[in-house]
């Protein structure tokens, strides 16, 4: 398929679509564009406004310096660039920002990065040419993507990843997975002010704060149904899930935390004195004040990260009526690196208490049931090992919960005298969706046994959904199918 500049993107009859129009991207649009779910659509407006831009850049440049265009960037802001030099002052830009290291990050983060850099150049602002506009679209839509390396990204421009970008849409770099000759999109011509209109931009950490968050969002949702399993298996008190005392402090997430326990256990509204103890361990009675605060945050990244996918981010800006280009700081990603950090933080509260219910699970004096749920010869270990692999996965959460968003950094010469560190957290936030899903199966695994050994297990969906696929067998054997069973479980407990 090819269009001109000045046609919109059609996508062939059929597929799913995802509108691309500057506007209305959700994280879970990026999600799908990135897993090749759905292929995007450009609305023929959303081009014009591109248009509209990239024509009022010209005139602007044509009237005085425009940073990036007429001048050099960084520590050399103040150096002019002169009209003869302007194309070939952005090439040099390409080439020179495309200076990452390590390992090439996965095709679906890159995915993701493209997915927003077009919509938020479809967003107008950027002064760039619509040509870049088409060519980033179909990458898209023909599933392919540039090679880019991990680090590069401060939280003020992901540059080397958007520049590795922009060199395979001049030709430069081949594009992955290597598609078959005229299946890729046309080498783009670079303008004046290309360049660096393409590289103002956080594009990378948001498309991977997008993905972070579609794959926390589900594990809250399952930590709902593992959570009412052990407070089940404990016969734990219900007192603490009572909608008035969400009503009375009323943070949404503890209020829905705790509404999902009593709908997934048929609970009613005001639960009262069914449990063994008249209070519970912290894991079980303070889990929908911590869970919420998990949910919050959550909640609090993805009004984020469709804030930013949505708007233009360029510097200089191009006003949306065309009479000026502003120099600013809108780029700088201190909102994404912020709510990065504190959804790391609140995860690993929450995983704190998953760990804490596990070991009440193995307790004899809270169950009723035998020590580490072991049923073999006296001295077997049962579910003792899950302690020690949740804990584990714990240490690497409490790593990741490090505010990235802490550190300092003078770059260019003193000019840029500090930093976001929004792609430190996003790659922080993506390693603690592995690592709570790890402290969450094993909570899972435990809890399955336990009510399986319950002498009056409820008749809840959840513990119909979550033992059915686990193995049944109590006696000591390794526990490594049983985690990679539970960790495919989640999703499907998310959903109930």
């Amino acid at each position: 398929m090819s269009t001109t500049a000045d046609e919109p993107t059609r996508i062939p009859g059929g597929a799913a679509r995802v509108a691309l129009d500057g506007g209305g991207l959700t994280a879970a649009d990026v999600v799908r564009l990135a897993d090749g779910a759905a292929v995007p659509d450009v609305p023929a407006a959303a081009l014009q406004r591109v248009r509209d831009s990239w024509r009022a850049a010209q005139r602007l440049a044509a009237a005085g310096r425009l940073y990036g265009r007429g001048t050099g960037v960084g520590a050399h802001r103040s150096v002019p660039v002169g009209p003869d030099d302007e194309a070939d002052h952005g090439l040099r830009l390409l080439r020179s920002h495309a200076g990452g290291a390590g390992a090439p990050l996965p095709a679906r983060q890159v995915r993701a990065m493209l997915a927003v850099r077009v919509n938020q150049l479809l967003a107008g602002g950027s002064g760039i040419h619509p040509d870049f506009v088409r060519a980033l679209t179909e990458a898209l839509r023909l599933g392919l993507h540039p090679a880019v390396p991990e680090y590069g990204g401060l939280g003020t421009g992901d540059l080397t990843a958007l520049a590795e970008t922009g060199l395979a849409l001049i030709g430069e770099r081949p594009w992955l997975p290597h598609p078959a000759p005229g299946t890729a999109p046309a080498p783009v011509t670079l303008r004046p002010g290309d360049a660096l209109a393409l590289l103002s931009s956080n594009a990378l950490a948001l498309g991977q704060a997008a993905l972070a968050w579609h794959t926390l969002d589900t594990l809250l949702r399952a930590t709902h149904a593992v959570a009412a399993l052990s407070l089940a298996a404990v016969t734990g008190s219900p007192e603490a899930y009572a909608a008035p005392v969400h009503a009375l402090r009323p943070y949404p997430g503890a209020a829905r935390a705790a509404a999902e326990v009593r709908r997934l256990l048929g609970l009613p509204e005001r639960p009262y004195g069914t449990g063994r103890r008249i209070q519970d361990p912290y894991g079980f009675r303070a889990f929908p004040q911590v869970h919420g605060c998990a949910l919050d945050a959550a909640d609090g990244l993805r009004r984020v990260v469709e804030t930013e996918v949505n708007c233009p981010t360029e510097n200089p800006l191009i006003a949306p009526d065309g009479t000026a280009a502003y120099h600013h700081g809108g780029f700088y990603a201190a909102p994404l690196a912020l709510a990065l950090d504190a959804l790391n933080l609140a995860v690993l509260q929450t995983a704190q208490l998953s760990a804490a219910r596990l070991t009440a699970l193995g307790r004899p004096d809270l169950t009723g049931l035998p020590a580490f749920l072991a049923t073999g010869p006296a001295g077997s270990s049962g579910t003792m090992i899950l302690e020690y692999t949740a804990t584990s996965a714990l240490a690497e959460l409490r790593t990741c919960a490090t505010p990235a968003s802490a550190g300092h950094a003078v770059l260019s010469h003193g000019l840029e005298e500090a930093a976001g560190f929004a792609s430190q957290s996003a790659r922080q936030t993506l390693r603690a969706t592995e690592a709570y899903a790890t402290v969450l199966s094993c909570e899972l695994v435990t809890a399955v046994r336990a009510l399986r050994l319950h002498p009056s297990p409820p008749a809840a969906p959840a513990l119909m959904t979550a033992t059915s696929p686990l193995p049944r067998a109590t006696e000591d054997r390794p526990l490594t199918t049983d985690l990679t069973g539970a960790r495919a479980l989640l999703p499907v407990l998310a959903a109930l």
